[in-house]
């Protein structure tokens, strides 16, 4: 019997990739770039646009309509470890900054 894998998250990354989690718990990378060629994916050339992608229904969708099949991302996707793209945040101390920008010499 065929596994079905539907679409939970997905998160635009740089050069025009897709971080996308599956149901079956899988992270994985989908490279859009080689789609941008035909059609209404040339629109996601813009990178307004590319990065309006979000999950609609059990696949991924573009505020332009544009969307693939969920079996299609799966397949054509490599398996990734999410945390290697997880985004870390950076705190940031006066001590830090450059001390000319709080009017110290």
């Amino acid at each position: 019997m065929k596994t079905y894998h539907a679409v939970k998250k997905v998160k635009p990354i740089d050069d025009f990739q897709l971080l996308l989690t599956f149901s079956n718990g899988d992270t994985r990378l989908f490279d859009v770039k080689p789609y941008m060629k035909k059609g209404i994916f040339k629109e996601l050339k813009d990178v307004k646009l590319f990065n309006s992608v979000h999950v609609s229904f059990d696949t991924i969708e573009w505020n332009n309509e544009a969307d693939f099949d969920p079996e299609d991302l799966f397949l054509l996707s490599k398996k990734v470890n999410e945390k290697k793209y997880a985004v870390t945040s950076r705190t940031h101390s006066i001590a830090t900054e450059p001390a000319m920008k709080y009017g110290r010499k």
